[in-house]
């Protein structure tokens, strides 16, 4: 199977890992597919990459308000687990879940290598060359402020940011919120298009779109074919890094 073209995006760039071996992944404790594009997959990547799982850390307890993450305690194993793959010898960190971006600042303080959480890092780049700027989401209920700040949005610039999620209660959230094993992959595909149609719908002046979620990029074609839409992902945040 031919791995799908990530826009612009390419795999992180090697020299990252010339002196160290591997992009250390981590993952939230989940059973659904990864396809290629996923950030859990490692043909996703042009570099060896390294998962480890986060035990116990389940997607609904990622997925959820600010206050309802920091309740389920997520950062203290997320910090043990990203110790090993520093130990192990991780030239960079990076995890599978957009949201997060809320543990961004305390595991990069933790590290002695860069930590890239999510894909919303890329946002306050994004506003820099553009009026607006377009995140697809697979929780537009739970993805406030207060994740968007931690990503590095300034106060002023919030209003720019233009959320769209998918239907809550449709098969891409019931698949990656919910943990099923199994998914309808035509129907997934339809669901991330149709949440991008209803941004662009809303949003015309917007041309650059981030995908929250690491389990959208194998959609890029779809979306951008459809929409017209720059897709922006965290395998780009990856290429933000230096030896």
């Amino acid at each position: 199977m031919e791995a799908p073209r990530i826009n612009a995006i390419a795999a992180p760039t090697p020299s990252v890992f010339a002196h160290r071996g591997f992009l250390g992944v981590l993952t939230l404790d989940t059973r659904f597919p990864r396809l290629i594009g996923d950030i859990g997959n490692p043909a996703s990547f042009a570099v060896p990459t390294l998962t480890r799982v986060v035990h116990g850390a389940r997607p609904d307890q990622a997925v959820q308000s600010a206050e309802g993450q920091r309740d389920a305690a997520l950062l203290d194993p997320f910090a043990r687990t990203m110790h090993e793959l520093e130990s192990a010898g991780a030239a960079a960190i990076t995890t599978s879940c957009g949201f997060l971006v809320l543990m961004q600042k305390e595991l990069q303080a933790q590290a002695g290598v860069p930590v890239v959480t999510s894909s919303l890092l890329l946002l306050p780049r994004l506003l820099e060359s553009n009026g607006r700027v377009g995140v697809l989401t697979v929780s537009a209920k739970h993805l406030g402020e207060e994740f968007l700040a931690a990503a590095g949005v300034a106060s002023e610039r919030m209003k720019d940011v233009v959320i769209e999620g998918v239907d809550p209660q449709g098969e891409f959230a019931q698949v990656f919120v919910g943990n099923r094993p199994t998914m309808d992959f035509a129907r997934v595909r339809r669901e991330v298009v149709e949440a991008a149609k209803r941004l662009n719908a809303r949003a015309p002046d917007i041309t650059d779109v981030v995908l929250e979620c690491t389990n959208m990029p194998p959609y890029v074609r779809d979306i951008e074919s459809t929409t017209g839409f720059r897709c922006w992902s965290l395998l780009q945040s990856m290429q933000e890094l230096r030896p």
